[in-house]
């Protein structure tokens, strides 16, 4: 199993270890939840060869599972807490999910395709968290029967700062969001909550696959 810049990687502790700790992940919480969450359970039969590679790999539908390095560099900007209540858009293959799960009280996961949220819940059902809500539908509408979430982190690139999303951020919450179009250079958003007031962070150039549903942006 090839794993990118870091050359043959073969198990998660590896994965962690190489790709995760070696660029500057810290937080301890953050890497627990890496090292009880095998990437391998995410991923379609065909790509179990990659599980541990440095890089995102197809899950259908065209859509991705991230490298693991970006998902611990978004949970890590979250600044998470035990108590939080998370909003997630894009639960995609779960692994995300799984990772957030470990991590606070409870997860909300919304995904606009109905084959990708199912075959997600019943990966989660056999690793046995039970602390995740799914929710099929489009993700610019965010989940407001749950809101105010302590945290909300996007796993798609929409085009600009989704209104709404913003609007179910509790007080001094925290959203993580690459925003761009798609085959061009995205950029990853950190947004604080502070008083109504949204102040937002240049995070860096990323590239995700584009959210689809609609949007209103701010």
């Amino acid at each position: 199993m090839m794993g990118g810049i870091f050359g043959k990687t073969t198990s998660n502790r590896e994965m962690v270890e190489l790709q995760i700790v070696g660029r500057g992940i810290s937080d301890e919480r953050v890497l627990n939840a890496f090292l009880e969450t095998d990437r391998i359970h995410f991923l379609p039969e065909d790509k179990l060869n990659s599980a541990y590679s440095d890089s995102p790999q197809p899950i259908g539908f065209e859509q991705t599972i991230s490298q693991p390095f970006m998902v611990a560099e978004m949970t890590e900007l979250l600044e998470l807490k035990s108590t939080d209540r998370i909003l997630e858009i894009g639960t995609g293959s779960g692994y995300q999910t799984a990772i957030l799960s470990r991590i606070v009280r409870e997860v909300y996961t919304v995904e606009i395709i109905p084959e990708l949220s199912q075959r997600a819940q019943e990966v989660l059902r056999k690793l046995e968290i039970t602390n995740v809500r799914f929710k099929t539908g489009s993700g610019f509408d965010g989940w407001k029967e749950f809101a105010p979430f302590d945290g909300i982190i996007v796993t798609a690139a929409p085009e600009g700062i989704p209104e709404e999303l913003v609007e179910q951020l509790a007080d001094g919450g925290r959203m993580v969001i690459p925003v761009g179009m798609r085959y061009q250079i995205q950029t990853l958003f950190k947004i604080t909550k502070v008083k109504g007031k949204s102040h937002i962070k240049n995070c860096g150039s990323v590239a995700f696959v584009p959210m689809v549903g609609g949007p209103d942006y701010i």
